[in-house]
């Protein structure tokens, strides 16, 4: 009994393997380039670590230079920057009734959503904060 759900269960899997796929670049993709659709192919095969949906990462930015025929993975891409190193922004902490802001410069490029290094112009400490959607950068503790 054991034998045959073990045999099944192999079938399964072995069934869900075989429609699976695997996104690669069609050809090279330079970092800072975002991603099209006639950038991208699929490759008949499961890749531990690779995007398996294309349409999930249309519109993104490479972060690393991507070569033809190679497995993108979810590291190597991302949002859209929308701030450069180097770029002054405002830095937003809030708890409760209390919001405390200051201007820092960013070290990283970043896009929505990342975390991004941050030095405080006034006390020159660095800190750790998310890109908000207006482009400032929240803080937390």
């Amino acid at each position: 009994m054991k034998t045959i759900r073990l045999s099944i269960l192999l079938l399964f899997v072995s069934a869900l393997a075989a429609g699976a796929q695997t996104v690669v670049a069609a050809h090279a993709i330079r970092a800072r380039s975002i991603i099209m659709a006639e950038d991208l192919t699929m490759l008949d095969t499961d890749t531990v670590g690779g995007i398996a949906d294309a349409v999930s990462i249309i519109g993104l930015e490479a972060r690393v230079n991507l070569y033809a025929g190679r497995v993108i993975r979810a590291s190597e891409i991302g949002a859209p920057a929308i701030m450069e190193r180097n770029q002054v922004v405002i830095m937003v902490y809030n708890t409760g009734l209390l919001s405390i802001s200051a201007e820092g410069r960013v070290l990283d490029r970043a896009g929505i959503g990342d975390l991004v290094r941050v030095m405080n112009l006034d006390s020159r400490l660095t800190v750790t904060g998310r890109v908000l959607p207006d482009g400032t950068i929240e803080v937390s503790s």
